[in-house]
């Protein structure tokens, strides 16, 4: 799938209930991890039914939720953790940005995970969505995948500090997960562009610069994604000392500043990889034109070379009858003869002067 704009979605209502991506084929599911210290508990395709009996306000809960396609199941979601349509709508909606909102006593954050797209020069692009409140984390993902796959053996295994922490930690887990995609996609791009730039040395092929014009689509993409990731993160810096704010716990916001550091480190790669991505443009063009240079440069020194015969040639091409040369038995071959010396004589001029 390719998105270079996130205007290209369907415009809806702000409490309009559909899902607008395109995974529309996979089933909606749930997973619930229950957690502490001491033990952890797994639900895997269970339904919300069991909401109530298997969540323990007590314990720290990560449910996840993958496929969005079910809005039955996500209004009853809504309803048992009292989350607002609003919020609802942000979810299924795959054309906002990247942003962080905050009601009462409730965080929302989507983010948009972005990873190279098999063998070709597209990028793929999955919106998830994350809610904190209570002690619960809901993650909701367009589809199932492997993002977290390792945070869920850490949980099983009690690798680590996550069964330790709160559900702040595991938002913040979890959002480096995503981020992480960011690093592999870019690190993609710039072996792609490394090799655009070994094709320029070797020739100047069409076909050259239109990839060079979508790689650079999938940079500013790639920037336009990660700006808004930036500006929620320092929001979320800035409210540290904030003493009425207990969502995220004091502790935990050196993480989350972690995150933000390495937004910031993205859009520095971002904004190099674009200026190597111009040089390999600038040298298309430049090749281009010696290339051009070269052929004007033969054409000129054929030219030159025809120019002094032409003249030769229409001079004995008049036909006067008082041109002594005409009655000369030996006249063509001498005539042909100075040609070719000529020939020769500006073929050694011109090389010595190394204009070829």
């Amino acid at each position: 799938m390719r998105k270079i704009k996130y205007k290209k979605g369907r415009k809806l209502q702000h409490i309009t209930l559909e899902y607008t991506g395109t995974h529309k084929e996979h089933q909606t599911e749930m997973q619930l991890f229950v957690y502490n210290d001491s033990d952890v508990i797994e639900y895997d395709k269970f339904t919300v039914l069991a909401l109530n009996t298997c969540i323990d306000y007590n314990k720290n809960n990560w449910l996840n939720i993958h496929g969005l396609n079910n809005i039955d199941l996500l209004k009853t979601v809504g309803v048992h953790f009292k989350l607002d349509d609003f919020l609802l709508a942000d979810i299924l909606n795959t054309s906002k940005r990247t942003k962080l909102e905050e009601q009462e006593n409730v965080l929302f954050f989507n983010i948009k995970s972005l990873l190279p797209s098999g063998y070709s020069d597209n990028i793929s692009v999955e919106q998830i969505s994350f809610i904190l409140k209570d002690g619960v984390l809901i993650s909701f993902q367009e589809k199932r995948s492997d993002f977290f796959t390792h945070i869920r053996e850490r949980l099983r295994t009690h690798a680590g500090i996550v069964r330790t922490k709160k559900v702040d930690y595991l938002l913040y887990l979890l959002l480096d997960a995503v981020i992480e995609n960011f690093y592999i996609t870019i690190e993609d791009e710039e072996e792609k562009i490394e090799e655009l730039i070994n094709l320029t040395k070797k020739g100047a092929d069409p076909i050259i610069l239109e990839k060079i014009e979508n790689h650079r689509d999938n940079f500013n993409f790639l920037k336009r994604s990660i700006v808004p990731l930036r500006d929620s993160l320092y929001y979320l810096k800035t409210i540290k000392d904030d003493e009425d704010y207990n969502l995220i716990q004091k502790e935990t916001f050196s993480f989350f500043i972690r995150l933000h550091q390495k937004s910031l480190e993205l859009l520095e790669q971002i904004e190099s990889d674009m200026s190597s991505l111009e040089s390999a443009s600038n040298f298309y063009f430049s090749e281009q034109s010696r290339k051009m240079n070269e052929i004007m440069k033969t054409l000129t020194i054929i030219s030159a070379i025809f120019i002094p015969l032409t003249f030769i040639v229409g001079v004995y091409g008049m036909n006067f009858d008082y041109m002594p040369e005409l009655r000369e038995r030996n006249g063509y071959f001498i005539v042909m003869a100075g040609m070719f010396l000529l020939v020769i004589a500006l073929i050694i001029y011109f090389k010595k002067r190394r204009w070829f």
